[in-house]
C-alpha cells in the first residue's frame, strides 16, 4: 500500500501540491487523472523519492520512501520524460538496472525480446524513435519484477497494437504477482478498461478517490422522454448534476444508483426511460467541470 498524507510542495511560492492525500491499495491498478497542472507528475516524483515534500508523509507499507533504498528497490518507474545514460543502449541500461535491483530477472529480460521485437537492444536509445524508447523503458522496468510500478503517461507514443501488448503484460503481472500499478494518464477511455481505482486531482489536491465501480455506480446518465414537450417538475430529493435535451428526449446526469434514479422518475409516467453508466471521461468532466473547465455542455 502507498499512503500519501497531507503532502505539501511549493516551487518558488507556487503550491504544486496543497495538502494532497491519497491511498493506493496493494495489488490495484490505480489511475491518476486530472487537468494539466493538477500535480500528477509532481506527486509521482515524490512517491518515487525523486522529490522531497515540504510537509506531510509518503509511505510504502508504513515506511517512508525518501532516501530509503530498501523501499526504493521494490519500486520501478517510467517517467513522462525518459532518462538514460548518454549513448547507452537498452542492453547497457539492463546491466545498470541489474546492479541496482536484486529482483532483476535476466530470464524475463531475454523472454521479453519477443514482446518488443522491433527494439534493437544494442542500438543507442537516443537514436530510437519515441515509441521505441518507451518500449525499451517497459522492457527494462518489467524485467526488474518490481512490487510497485509507477507510470507517467506510459503508452504515449505507442501504436495501438503495442499499447495493447503493454497493458496485457502489466495486467498479467498484477494478476500473477500482485504488482501494484499507479498510472497517470490523460487517456481516460484507456484507463477505464484497466483501472480498478481512480483518483481525481485538482489544484494539488485529490478531489475524489474511489474504486471505479463505486464511481460509476454513484452517478447515472438517464435518458427519458415525456408525452408533453415541457417536462414535468422533478421530484424533491433528485440530485441532478446536468440536464440536456433534443426534442422530447431529455438527458439527466443524476446522483445515485440506476435503481434509485429510475424509482425516483417512474412516478412521472415517462414514455421511455433508460439509465446508463457514465464513462470515466464523463465522470471526470462532470466532477471537475465546475472547478477547472467550462465544458459541462458536452455531446452526450
Amino acid at each position: 500500500m502507498i499512503e500519501v498524507k497531507n503532502v505539501v510542495k511549493s516551487f518558488g511560492g507556487f503550491h504544486a501540491l496543497d495538502g494532497l492525500t491519497m491511498t493506493v491499495p496493494r495489488g490495484a491498478i490505480y489511475g491518476l487523472v486530472g487537468p494539466n497542472g493538477a500535480g500528477k507528475s509532481t506527486i509521482l516524483r515524490h512517491i518515487t523519492g525523486a522529490y522531497r515534500q515540504d510537509s506531510g508523509e509518503i509511505l510504502l507499507e508504513g515506511a517512508p520512501i525518501y532516501e530509503n533504498p530498501a523501499v526504493k528497490k521494490r519500486m520501478a518507474g517510467i517517467p513522462d520524460e525518459l532518462y538514460y545514460f548518454t549513448s547507452a543502449s537498452t542492453r547497457d541500461m539492463m546491466k545498470f538496472y541489474k546492479g541496482i535491483y536484486p529482483t532483476f530477472d535476466m530470464g524475463r529480460y531475454e523472454k521479453l525480446k519477443e514482446a518488443f521485437p522491433a527494439v534493437d537492444e544494442r542500438r543507442p536509445i537516443r537514436r530510437l524513435s519515441k515509441g521505441m524508447q518507451k518500449q525499451s523503458a517497459f522492457w527494462l522496468a518489467l524485467s526488474c519484477r518490481p512490487d510497485y510500478l509507477l507510470l507517467d503517461e506510459p503508452v504515449d507514443g505507442l501504436d495501438p497494437v503495442m499499447r495493447r501488448q503493454v497493458w496485457s503484460l502489466l495486467m498479467g503481472d498484477v494478476a500473477e504477482r500482485g504488482t501494484t500499478v499507479l498510472v497517470s494518464s490523460h487517456n481516460l477511455r484507456e484507463l477505464e478498461d484497466v483501472c480498478d481505482h481512480v483518483g481525481l486531482l485538482s489544484r494539488g489536491k485529490v478531489a475524489l478517490e474511489r474504486s471505479l465501480s463505486d464511481l460509476q455506480g454513484g452517478t447515472v446518465k438517464l435518458q427519458i422522454a415525456f408525452a408533453d414537450e415541457t417536462p414535468p417538475e422533478l421530484p424533491q430529493g433528485v440530485r441532478v448534476v446536468h440536464t440536456d435535451h433534443v426534442g422530447r428526449v431529455y438527458t439527466y446526469i443524476v446522483r445515485g444508483s440506476a435503481e434509485e434514479v429510475e424509482a425516483q422518475f417512474k412516478p412521472l409516467a415517462p414514455l421511455f426511460m433508460e439509465a446508463l453508466p457514465l464513462t470515466l471521461e464523463e465522470i471526470f468532466i462532470y466532477e471537475m467541470g465546475g472547478e477547472d473547465y467550462a465544458v459541462r455542455d458536452i455531446a452526450l
